[in-house]
């Protein structure tokens, strides 16, 4: 019956990942709206995406050792109701200081009581199946372009950025908090003992677990991946919106693009889930991580509506099936105790990444008038992180890492 409830787990996991991830990645939509209403920069708008990617990534650090402790369901439902906070007080914001503080610091903190909380708690659900488990997980953040961003976009056409943003702001809360209480510690993760990670080298005293995790060479190359990989994507996804307006497309149009990227990221997930179960995590990263590398290169090729939609298809396809894998390629090193602490750690690592793309994009308009250069510096970034990602240790460094307990 436990393995059957770990189904439930995954669809509450997608719907809260769905929910959460599109409140807070429809900024793009907000931005030219915002900046025309306000007269904030883009620059400036965009330093608030920043500013959550950051606290996203340290908070998740946080939040995921405290899942350790207390288990995920207290951890998500504080931060449900305080991406609600944060969105409401956005939208009221009266200068752009303070709309940065409540996106990038209240939206920011509570998106980190997310992915690692209920990460973790997938993963030790199931012992068969794990990468399609959290394939189908991640598959909420494939939906949100889908279902949110669109969304947001009707609705400041309609109301006005402010209002649509409060208008998220309570949806979230209706639809997060009553799905937190469906979320459930796995048994196993209860019971199973905790194995050493590395024996303490002689007259010094013993490392907890987790602390001995973050500083192995499997973790270590497994958070410069998740970094770089992130750095490459964050960038075109957050500014491809308004780079397609640029080139003639309207607003719901050029928001749609969103869409497509994710159809293509749950087809992604699938795919990428099913392969790694089948050929091994490592080779489906690593080919993941030069198909990125490809399409966002391409897009200083692009400049029609049509070819904005096929490209996303590959996007879409390539960074959305690889992002769940770093997860699963954490739960072939470390063991489910300490999973928490892990995954916010890697979190934290891949938000510093994420940070640099919308502030980084935003800098390069406001300083060349365009996005070419981009698309040029992500995709070799993302060529970077495909180079580090042949360099992952074996997952079985029994001296390293210890004795796996069983999920």
């Amino acid at each position: 019956m436990e393995n059957r409830y770990g189904w439930v787990i995954v669809a509450a996991g997608a719907l809260i990942t769905c929910v959460a991830m599109g409140a807070m990645f429809a900024l793009p939509v907000y931005l030219q709206p915002m900046a025309d209403e306000t007269g904030w920069s883009r620059a400036g708008i965009s330093l608030a995406m920043t500013f959550a990617f950051i606290v996203m990534g340290v908070s998740g650090l946080g939040w995921g050792a405290v899942t350790d402790r207390i288990g995920p369901r207290p951890v998500v439902l504080i931060g449900s109701v305080m991406l609600g906070v944060g969105l409401f007080l956005a939208s009221r914001a009266p200068n752009l200081v303070v709309f940065q503080i409540a996106y990038g610091g209240l939206c920011g903190a509570s998106v980190g009581a997310f992915f690692a909380p209920i990460m973790a708690t997938t993963l030790a659900w199931f012992d068969r199946h794990r990468s399609l488990a959290v394939s189908l997980v991640s598959i909420g953040g494939g939906v949100a372009p889908m279902v949110v961003t669109p969304l947001a976009s009707v609705l400041i056409t309609a109301h006005g950025w402010r209002s649509a943003m409060l208008m998220i702001a309570i949806g979230v809360w209706a639809i997060l908090v009553p799905a937190t209480f469906l979320i459930r510690r796995a048994p196993a993760a209860l019971t199973a003992p905790a194995p050493a990670i590395a024996a303490p080298a002689a007259g010094q005293a013993p490392r907890s677990g987790a602390s001995a995790a973050l500083r192995t060479p499997q973790f270590i190359v497994l958070a410069a991946v998740f970094c770089l990989c992130c750095a490459a994507h964050s960038g075109p996804i957050f500014h491809t919106v308004s780079y397609a307006m640029l080139c003639g497309a309207s607003a719901l149009a050029a928001a749609s693009i969103y869409s497509v990227e994710g159809v293509a990221g749950l087809l992604g997930r699938l795919l990428f889930g099913l392969l790694a179960d089948r050929v091994g995590v490592k080779r489906v990263i690593v080919g993941g991580l030069v198909l990125q590398a490809a399409g966002i290169f391409t897009y200083i090729y692009v400049s029609e509506l049509t070819h904005f939609y096929l490209l996303a298809s590959v996007l879409g396809m390539a960074y959305g099936g690889v992002m769940p894998l770093y997860a699963v390629l954490a739960r072939d090193y470390f063991p489910p105790q300490i999973m928490g602490t892990v995954l916010g750690g890697i979190t934290m690592t891949s938000s510093i990444g994420m940070a640099i793309g919308p502030i980084g994009g935003g800098w390069i308009f406001d300083t060349f008038g365009d996005y070419h250069w981009l698309y040029v510096a992500s995709a070799a970034i993302g060529l970077g992180a495909a180079a580090v990602a042949l360099t992952f240790p074996r997952p079985s460094a029994p001296a390293v890492i210890g004795r796996l307990a069983p999920a």
